[in-house]
């Protein structure tokens, strides 16, 4: 029979396709990996030889009974060669379901040559199969067969099956992929896995229990030993959790109502785990319930993870409260060792401003310190000292002085000797890393206006006048702490109205490879410049203070008449 084959319009090239069967199975010893690139659907060139009969149908009416099937279903027209053997297939006609391998549909798959688009099929037990039904009438039924297909660079394996049945002169062809229940079961055991669940289902009426998998792992019970019952179940719920969950299990099963409720359960091993259920029943036409499925969820090392939660935010609640105990006392002994870094006072009649930067950041107290109070006979006692070193230690150090000579102060004891006796105190001193200190204290009487001060080893006070900036003649007196026969004297100057008067530590003067005569002459031009300004301190403060390359302690008391 001579035949010519249609010219009808076709794809652009696919994946491997399954024409009606498939290509290389692993059933028939012919299984390979394929490029999805490879092979290319055209049209066909005409061929002619003696054959089968032509069909008594045309294709146009297989097509009329395709479009009314379900599924995937071709009729295939042979190609035959001068000899009269069959050479190839052409697809006349397809359902509008059928999927081939490439992932063409329908009437995309009419037209194209079983071996052209499907090359390997040839010699395969499949094509044996189509030619043995063609020529003798018989049924073919193909065994379930694996294929390797590569889809974008990743291979997959799928099984079909293949029938073909001859029809008019050729053969209707149907096959159906048999993987992709198994590979939605394949999906659900990985969602179980990830989630941490596992389905059951119930059947009240036959009393059958059937549970996935993953719900023996969750029990952590032996798949050998089945499901457990519901009547074994209550044995391993914790007592004080199994009230609460008879209630919904009779809930479920008594009106119906879906539950989710979770619960501990102890297993074989001995472990405590969370657990939580989730479940609806069906009802039969009465209502009653004849069925019930849902699943187990394993919630153990979620409450694992949210009691460590829990426990960390108490730790955290916990820690805050001590820090703000701490904080709170850390600044009530600030206030008690120094009442403020930064103040005015009215003290006797003087206006005394104060200004006290510690270099310790986060520790509002140093070695330097002041005093600034009125006593009890009306007069004001004006200190200023420096204790050697930073931290800690020289804080107690500041303190013990601090508040020893503001005591003797009160008491009446000359400026002279407070000086001595706190020169004892510091030799004797058990830490002798931080017993020495420089001081500088001043008595001011208002009745008189005259200022008797006493120094060990401090700087002199700065006095401006008139616009001109002046130190005191310094009075003899070593550093408290360096010797056990010191010998501190005093001196007296009468303030005028209009007087300034700086007490203050070297921090203030001091720079790094710079005489200490230079720093001095610094600050006395900075204080005449300033002096007549409305906050005198702090510009002579935001003048000389550099807060990225200071190294000290800094204390002020500016003093105005």
């Amino acid at each position: 029979m001579t035949g010519s084959r249609d010219e009808p319009d076709v794809p652009e090239p696919g994946n491997i396709g399954f024409g009606g069967a498939t290509a290389l199975s692993r059933a028939t010893g012919a299984g390979s990996v394929f490029s999805s690139s490879r092979y290319v659907a055209r049209r066909q060139p005409t061929v002619t030889a003696a054959g089968p009969r032509p069909p008594a149908l045309t294709a146009s009416a297989v097509q009329e009974v395709l479009d009314v099937l379900p599924g995937s279903a071709i009729f295939l027209l042979p190609l035959t060669g001068a000899d009269g053997g069959v050479e190839d297939f052409r697809i006349a006609a397809a359902s509008p379901d059928a999927l081939d391998i490439g992932g063409r549909r329908g009437k995309e798959l009419v037209g194209l040559s079983v071996l052209e688009t499907y090359p390997r099929v040839l010699g395969t037990t499949l094509w044996r199969g189509y030619l043995d039904a063609l020529e003798n009438g018989v049924r073919y039924e193909g065994e379930p067969f694996e294929y390797e297909e590569v889809l974008a660079g990743i291979p997959r394996l799928s099984r079909f099956t293949v029938h073909a049945n001859a029809c008019q002169g050729g053969l209707i062809v149907s096959w159906a992929r048999l993987d992709s229940g198994e590979r939605e079961q394949r999906r659900l055991e990985v969602m179980q896995r990830l989630g941490n669940m596992g389905w059951a289902n119930w059947d009240l009426v036959r009393d059958a229990i059937t549970w996935s998998e993953q719900v023996y792992d969750i029990f952590a019970r032996d798949p050998s030993l089945g499901p457990m019952t519901l009547e074994e179940l209550p044995a391993h719920v914790l007592a004080e959790d199994l009230p609460a969950l008879g209630a919904e299990v009779r809930r479920l099963l008594g009106d119906g109502q879906p539950i989710d409720h979770t619960f501990r359960l102890t297993t074989p091993l001995g472990e405590v785990r969370h657990l939580r259920i989730v479940a609806e029943a069906e009802a039969d036409a009465h209502g009653s319930p004849v069925e019930v499925h849902g699943f187990f969820q394993d919630l153990t090392a979620v409450n694992r993870t949210e009691e460590q939660l829990r426990e960390r935010d108490r730790t955290a609640v916990a820690q805050q409260q001590t820090l703000t105990a701490e904080r709170v006392l850390a600044a009530r002994l600030q206030h008690a060792l120094l009442p403020l870094p930064q103040q005015s006072l009215r003290l006797a009649g003087l206006t005394v401003d104060v200004a006290y930067q510690p270099l310790q950041q986060g520790l509002n107290v140093g070695g330097d310190w002041y005093s600034a109070i009125e006593l009890p006979d009306g007069s004001a006692l004006l200190v200023v000292g420096d204790v050697a070193g930073h931290g800690l230690d020289a804080v107690a150090t500041m303190a013990q002085l601090r508040f020893t000579a503001k005591g003797m102060a009160i008491t009446g004891t000359p400026l002279a000797s407070i000086l001595a006796r706190l020169n004892t105190l510091l030799w004797h001193s058990a830490d002798r890393a931080y017993s020495t200190a420089t001081m500088v204290m001043g008595r001011y009487e208002p009745s008189s206006g005259i200022l008797t001060w006493v120094r060990a080893g401090h700087l002199p006070p700065l006095l401006l006048r008139r616009g001109e900036p002046r130190y005191l003649p310094s009075p003899r007196g070593v550093l408290l702490g360096a010797t056990t026969n010191p010998r501190y004297d005093s001196s007296a100057i009468r303030l005028l109205p209009g007087d300034h008067l700086l007490f203050f530590t070297d921090g203030l003067v001091e720079a790094p490879g710079e005489l200490l005569d230079v720093g001095l002459a610094r600050l006395a031009r900075t204080v005449a410049e300033c002096g007549d300004g409305p906050r005198p301190l702090d510009d002579v403060l935001d003048a000389l203070v550099d807060p990225a390359t200071r190294r000290d302690d800094i204390c002020v008391l500016h003093v105005g008449v």
